[in-house]
């Protein structure tokens, strides 16, 4: 009979998101991406709104989307609402 080690690894604390970086998006109507960092859109796979901390002294709007660029990459982008900068999450 083989003896099973059941304690819990150490934790490492909280995984962190990779943080996100700034791109530059060229918008069309309704704020739908057309362009992102030079690469063409060819498809917009879901778009979201997060109104988050709307009750601190930073509240936190952004409007997601989620893009196939023409070099079949995935992304996620959002614009900051409240200063209209877009940044690329993965």
């Amino acid at each position: 009979m083989s003896s099973v080690d059941h304690t819990p690894a150490a934790s490492r604390g909280p995984r962190r998101l990779a943080t996100p970086r700034q791109v530059r998006v060229r918008a069309g109507e309704g704020g739908r991406p057309e362009e992102v960092d030079g690469r063409a859109v060819e498809a917009v796979r879901e778009s979201w709104l997060v109104e988050d901390r709307w009750w601190s002294d930073r509240p936190l709007r952004r409007r997601y989307w989620e893009v196939v660029t023409d070099d079949g990459r995935n992304l996620v982008v959002f614009r900051e609402l409240a200063g209209g900068r877009w940044y690329a999450q993965r």
